[in-house]
């Protein structure tokens, strides 16, 4: 059954650890510090071992982010013993390490990517198209460079919507980084303003292009119920329900890292979310088929997708 209801978020678990290590807890600022520092100093030669290092060091650190990786990645690719469990486990975890880094090096201004996209071409009338876009992103590969190279492509102002991260500190600093990469036509907000429904309604309203996550929700955030690998999955009502009430359709589109600063954009079929009498169907038939695009794009490459917190525990 579908409901649309206030529903658990999935961004990793901080748990009481993080109040006693502060900003050297995995989401503080200073691992933000960090790897900014790495991306702009390091030589390059140097970045793949440093980046192998950080990978084990986390590997071992990260107890509960590990089991939730190998728990989550069970839907995906089936059962398996302790030892193939780890290899999925590092897999991703090194692949989530370099797109961070890639992450950093791109907001010093030290690498720029290099995208290929798919399906671009026959999507491309909805950029021309009058009225408001909405690009929906998910956390697979390094969705900002799909936000970023696709919405760089429009000639029409662009609202880049991204998640608050849990450290305030880490908060403020990647938000000054965010200012000083500041792209021409391009408004960053952040997801926990009370008036961004607003702001986001009226922006496409006007014709211009929203883009945002769709696969994670925030604690207590209005959810749909839907299905991901057979199994009841939950995701954000927000894009769904702007999308209804503007009339402007979605683009699911994801990134995935191909290699070293090397990237493949999967621009998916557009979705247009219905206006009929029953607004609980709408939503839930839209939700249903942008979760199943994503669970095609996660089985295509299912060590890139990066949901760190067990999604399914009862299943465990």
């Amino acid at each position: 059954m579908t409901t649309i209801a206030a529903g658990p978020s999935h961004a990793p678990e901080r748990g009481p650890l993080a109040r006693w290590l502060g900003p050297f807890h995995v989401t503080g600022v200073f691992w933000y510090r960090l790897h900014l520092w790495a991306a702009r100093f390091v030589p390059r030669w140097l970045l793949p071992i440093l980046t192998l290092t950080f990978t084990a060091f986390f590997f071992v650190a990260l107890h509960r982010i590990r089991r939730a990786i190998a728990a989550n990645l069970v839907a995906v690719l089936g059962p398996c013993g302790t030892v193939e469990s780890g290899r999925r486990v590092w897999r991703t975890l090194h692949s989530f390490a370099w797109c961070l880094t890639e992450r950093y090096e791109y907001f010093a201004g030290r690498e720029a990517p290099t995208v290929e996209v798919e399906g671009f071409d026959d999507c491309e009338g909805l950029f021309a198209r009058p009225g408001g876009l909405i690009v929906l992103t998910a956390h697979v590969g390094n969705w900002e460079v799909a936000s970023s190279v696709l919405t760089a492509r429009v000639a029409r102002a662009v609202h880049l919507v991204r998640e608050v991260e849990a450290d305030p500190a880490a908060q403020r600093f990647f938000f000054g980084l965010v200012e000083r990469r500041g792209l021409a036509g391009l408004t960053v907000h952040f997801a926990g303003d009370p008036r961004l429904g607003l702001v986001l309604h009226d922006a496409l309203s006007r014709g211009e292009v929203v883009a945002l996550q769709g696969d994670r929700p925030r604690e207590g955030g209005q959810t749909i119920q839907t299905r991901l690998f057979g199994r009841s999955f939950e995701v954000p009502a927000g894009p769904f329900v702007l999308a209804r009430a503007t009339g402007s359709p979605l683009l699911p589109a994801f990134a995935h890292r191909t290699a070293r600063w090397r990237y493949r954009i999967h621009c998916q079929e557009p979705v247009h979310v219905a206006s009929t009498d029953d607004r609980r169907a709408d939503l839930a038939q839209a939700a249903a088929a942008v979760t199943a695009m994503l669970e095609a794009v996660i089985r295509r490459e299912p060590h890139q997708w990066f949901c760190f917190r067990e999604v399914w525990p009862e299943s465990t």
